[in-house]
């Protein structure tokens, strides 16, 4: 069973969380989880004065995604940082070059899922995974979240991402805090479900 962990990272945050993610899904048995960004449309001069360079290149392993990657997934999770409540620009594009996998219902039927960062504790996590939800409802995929029984989401002790719409982590305002280990809990708790969930669906129609 194949699970696409699609995302866009600027200074690294999502990134570390799909690697989570990719890691849960990869301990359900039969199934192996693949990274892939996509692709970028800021230009390097603007990456440069966002101080984003460094963290770019860090990520330069991973192949960029190509649209009829998905096609052949069982189950896909994206990962955007947050806009203004939304999810960012890169993801938008890719997503709206998606047309043709849905006029040939390429996605129906496959497992789909969101996690996402923010740089304040309510900066729109929530918002920005409700709403991305809707272009997957339109491919019609079916939607897995991080239910309550990953625990960690409950927690009053510290200052915590994730939500039972999915994973997610606090950057701070300067980008500084990366994901607690909570955080990556949930992330690989969520990778983990999406792919049991997968998986079933697959066993129910073999």
């Amino acid at each position: 069973m194949r699970v696409l962990v699609i995302y866009y990272s600027l200074y690294g945050h999502v990134h570390r969380l799909a690697e989570a993610v990719a890691e849960g899904a990869s301990e359900i048995r039969d199934t192996e989880a693949f990274l892939r960004r996509v692709p970028e449309t800021l230009p390097g001069d603007v990456l440069e004065r966002m101080d984003a360079l460094e963290a770019q290149s860090s990520m330069q392993h991973i192949p960029v995604c190509g649209v009829d990657e998905l096609a052949s997934a069982d189950a896909i999770v994206f990962g955007t940082p947050t806009r203004f409540g939304n999810m960012c620009g890169q993801m938008r594009q890719f997503l709206d070059s998606t047309g043709a996998l849905w006029q040939q219902r390429k996605l129906v039927g496959k497992v789909g899922s969101v996690f996402t960062s923010s740089g304040t504790q309510h900066g729109g996590q929530e918002s920005t995974i409700l709403s991305f939800h809707i272009t997957l409802l339109h491919h019609g995929m079916i939607l897995v979240g991080l239910p309550y029984v990953f625990h960690g989401q409950s927690k009053v002790d510290s200052i915590t991402g994730c939500s039972p719409y999915g994973a997610s982590t606090i950057a701070g305002p300067d980008g500084a805090r990366m994901p607690s280990e909570d955080e990556l809990a949930g992330a690989r708790f969520q990778g983990q479900w999406v792919a049991e969930i997968a998986r079933k669906l697959n066993r129910d129609t073999d």
